[in-house]
């Protein structure tokens, strides 16, 4: 577990089902010993294996008490808002800040106003522009995606600071630069953005601002609304269209731009990735602006926007918040000078005959094996063999191989099991028997059955065994059965008749114990003639001993009369 990273796994809540693998874009997990852990250097914290991870093992790094220290720090720590806020909170804007202020807030501000300086600066770029590609810098997660996986695209990223690093400068500016600002939004992405900035201290989702509310204020309903509360320095307006896919274009429509320019707006990492593939950036006759968000849908649907409302209901909550001005200014207020520098990841390149021994590993002999399933999580059979050799995946990863494996073993235990075993569907006819059934109950077809390639699969258990009744029992109650020395045909067999798929499969072990109770019959008849012979004989023995006994006796008693005699004689004398 790795909690300095904005994303990690708890170990013992993650189970093998590969899905935050297949959910990842960049294949920033790696398994071990069944379990997924991030990999840092290459996590982008976009959340996707967040948002899928179905035991809640994949977690977000709470950064409260970082903010909590700061409070306690006696310092003047700032809120900047983000403008999602008003889709997540039931509260107006008023009891929001009240709330905040509650817990040791000294003021908070929107992020909006940050975004409408970003715009102003863009459409100044844009205007002042012939030609050539613009990528926004408004998203942490796609200027981390650029900056690792799409590195020849990362000096086409504006060169601005993202809305929340203006906003923070913003406030600095305004309040003095020894005040401390946390951000609070939807976004994971924002922790990394801040641990890289010196102008945020920290980042807070707003699941860990409901936790901290919940946890600090016993009743929010009591907490005094304040009429004076206002966001400070002042409210935004039009920069609170920014989390909706399409808004920062928006704003800068509104701003005014050249009518050569093109404004495009492209939501989703892997549909960032189809729009870039083949671009050639200085074919464009004509600036190209790209508002990029790693969220399909915009930051109203981010990965810790937490909360359950319909996706529609989030942005009309969002929209009613906005508000318009007349004049827009042309130059901006605030810029943040921002360079991104490109950092490849870089993966060692591996030899056709290496990912082919790696795809043996997993049962791929031939092309016709690549099944291509995507049930490991990666796209391609190749791709897997290829993490295999990096040492980011394991063999049982592949559900087919090992789902294989698993029948290769259950044919083999069954084939050579000396008791017959069947298994039969609810319409009574059979899917597998081993050879032992085969010898046992199919007498003269046993050649015949033999020699199909399907074996006894089809035909009906009732046309083989008299005992089918116990199988329709099982299929009908569910509960397993047990037969001991159950007679059919002149012999004898014990019957352990079970459910595989309650009410469709049920399955049978049976055993001819013919021989066996054959022989302990005659076994038992010897015993007897043994015992009745043996207590003859102790009976004689009996009789001779106590015979013998009677004859001592009375030896011993004339002997014991005759000392007495003697004595009396001698006494008389």
């Amino acid at each position: 577990m790795n909690k300095q990273n904005a994303v990690y796994t708890l170990i013992n809540e993650c189970h093998d089902c590969y899905k935050c693998v297949r959910e990842c874009h960049v294949k920033a997990i790696k398994i071990e010993n069944g379990h997924a852990s991030v990999i840092p250097e290459r996590c982008i914290a976009c959340g996707a294996c967040v948002k899928a991870c179905p035991a809640n093992a994949k977690r977000v790094r709470s950064d409260v008490d970082k903010a909590k220290n700061l409070i306690l720090a006696q310092k003047d720590v700032y809120v900047s808002l983000a403008p999602s806020w008003k889709g997540v909170f039931e509260y107006s804007e008023d009891k929001m800040i009240s709330l905040l202020k509650e817990l040791g807030f000294k003021g908070v501000s929107e992020t909006a106003l940050g975004a409408q300086e970003v715009s102003i600066k863009t459409a100044e770029i844009l205007n002042a522009s012939e030609k050539g590609l613009f990528i926004s810098s408004a998203c942490p997660v796609v200027v981390d995606y650029i900056r690792l996986y799409q590195p020849k695209y990362a000096k086409y990223i504006t060169p601005i600071g993202s809305p929340a690093m203006t906003h923070a400068q913003m406030l600095k500016n305004t309040f003095g630069e020894d005040i401390s600002i946390v951000f609070i939004g939807p976004c994971i992405g924002k922790k990394n953005e801040a641990a890289k900035s010196h102008l945020i201290d920290v980042a807070l989702t707003f699941e860990e601002l409901k936790v901290w509310m919940h946890d600090a204020i016993d009743d929010s309903s009591e907490v005094k609304v304040n009429s004076d509360n206002h966001f400070v320095p002042n409210n935004a307006y039009e920069g609170a269209l920014y989390p909706i896919d399409g808004g920062m274009n928006e704003t800068i429509r509104r701003i005014g731009i050249k009518k050569d320019v093109q404004l495009l707006n492209i939501c989703g990492l892997p549909t960032i990735e189809k729009a870039l593939t083949n671009l050639d950036p200085e074919k464009l006759d004509k600036p190209l602006f790209v508002e990029t968000l790693a969220c399909e849908g915009g930051c109203v649907a981010g990965p810790a926007i937490s909360t359950d409302k319909a996706g529609i209901s989030v942005i009309s909550d969002v929209l009613s918040h906005i508000r318009n001005r007349e004049f827009i200014p042309k130059k901006p207020a605030v810029v943040v000078d921002m360079e991104v520098n490109p950092s490849e990841v870089t993966y060692k390149e591996y030899p056709l005959e290496d990912i082919l021994k790696a795809l043996k590993k997993i049962g791929k002999h031939s092309v016709d094996d690549e099944l291509n399933c995507g049930g490991c999580g990666y796209p391609t059979c190749r791709d897997m063999a290829v993490a295999l050799l990096n040492g980011d995946a394991e063999t049982s990863m592949c559900v087919s191989y090992m789902r294989k494996i698993a029948m290769r073993k259950a044919a083999a235990l069954v084939r050579c099991m000396p008791a017959a075993v069947v298994m039969v569907d609810n319409n009574l006819n059979i899917i597998e028997a081993n050879e032992s059934f085969m010898r046992m109950f199919t007498g003269d077809m046993y050649e015949i059955f033999k020699a199909r390639p399907d074996g006894m699969e089809g035909a009906a258990i009732e046309r083989i065994v008299d005992f089918a009744e116990i199988f329709k029992t099982i299929l009908k109650s569910g509960k397993d059965l047990h037969k001991e020395r159950y007679p059919s045909n002149n012999r004898l067999y014990d019957i352990s008749a079970f459910t595989i798929e309650e009410n469709e499969i049920v399955g049978a072990v049976i055993t001819d114990v013919t021989q066996s109770e054959t022989n302990r019959e005659k076994i038992s008849q010897k015993a007897h003639e043994v015992i009745s012979k043996n207590i003859s004989i102790v009976q004689e023995i009996a009789c001779l001993l106590g015979e013998h006994m009677v004859e001592t006796e009375t030896l011993l008693s004339s002997i014991a009369n005759d000392f007495d005699d003697k004595d009396a004689d001698e006494k008389s004398e």
